[in-house]
């Protein structure tokens, strides 16, 4: 829900002001996400107890490592879906920033357990390598077609918000990740009921270990980032400082930080010297600037007239 703060000035005796503004954002996830991960947490927990009795019936080490996968999306699901709960829930007087980092602790906890997954995936590769068996070609084509439905479904849930929601991009890269996988394990099921290449079956999972690493990457890198509060990666900070720089009056621009408030919020802190009348006007243009250009809703803006103890030189 958008939330707007007027901005105020301070006018002190050395000659400097001080203007926090605060544009329209939204907290957190969006207002349809409770559901969606609702739905995707029973759906897929049901899923993972059949294929592991599958997994288990047919010999399929594949439909094994995959269970296991999927019960790291789940268990990925259950962070993300209680992030974006808290980020709802009224924090109190010393969470001044309220739940929204919770939604960045749930995605990077999401990646984790995306890693540890290949893990468990990679230890049941070796054993089946070891020991070929038999596998029940049929049941596996059967699992792994409905899992292709199931997790193709999901994505398809959370595929509008995936670019402005990093906990909707990890959801949706686990569950198209799922998808890809269910269906080359159909594939194989195929090829192994035709040529009784069994071994074909511990092969598969080592596509399996590459395809989550591959969709994994990006999100831990941008998880961690987050995490340590570096700017956001669709905010170039240099290009912020341009523009702040440019506005009419501001002569110079420092101690300037940008950062993620959780996976969908950013803000921004800067001190800006100027030698305009009006520092009203400016601090609305600064404001103003940051939201519609930078997607930055919550900023605090430092306006000097001087140089400051802080910055001697600018």
């Amino acid at each position: 829900m958008a939330a707007s703060h007027d901005h105020h000035d301070h006018s002190h005796g050395h000659a400097h002001g001080h203007g926090h503004g605060h544009g329209g954002h939204s907290h957190g996830p969006v207002d349809t996400g409770d559901w969606r991960y609702a739905v995707g947490l029973l759906v897929n927990l049901a899923f993972v107890v059949c294929e592991v009795i599958a997994g288990l019936y047919s010999g399929s080490s594949t439909l094994l490592a995959d269970a296991g996968h999927n019960l790291s999306d789940v268990l990925g699901l259950a962070m993300a879906g209680g992030a974006a709960w808290l980020v709802r829930r009224s924090s109190g007087k010393n969470l001044t920033y309220g739940y929204g980092k919770a939604t960045v602790l749930a995605a990077l906890a999401n990646a984790l357990l995306l890693i540890f997954a290949c893990g468990v995936i990679a230890f049941e590769i070796v054993h089946r390598l070891a020991e070929p068996a038999p596998v029940a070609s049929g049941v596996v084509m059967i699992v792994a077609g409905i899992g292709f439905v199931i997790n193709l479904g999901t994505a398809l849930m959370f595929m509008r918000d995936q670019h402005s929601d990093l906990n909707a991009r990890g959801a949706y890269l686990h569950m198209m990740a799922d998808a890809g996988i269910s269906l080359g394990v159909v594939v194989i099921g195929a090829l192994i009921m035709v040529t009784g290449w069994s071994i074909l079956d511990p092969l598969i999972s080592v596509v399996i270990v590459i395809v989550i690493l591959i969709s994994t990457w990006g999100l831990l890198k941008d998880s961690v980032s987050l995490a340590i509060d570096a700017a956001p990666a669709h905010i170039d900070v240099e290009a912020v400082r341009s523009a702040l720089s440019t506005l009419p009056g501001v002569t110079a621009v420092h101690d300037l930080h940008v950062w993620g408030l959780s996976t969908t919020e950013a803000a921004l802190t800067v001190h800006m010297v100027h030698d305009r009348a009006d520092s009203a006007a400016l601090l609305a243009e600064a404001q103003a600037l940051a939201r519609d250009k930078f997607g930055i809703g919550h900023t605090t803006l430092q306006l000097e007239t001087g140089p400051s103890p802080d910055c001697p030189d600018c």
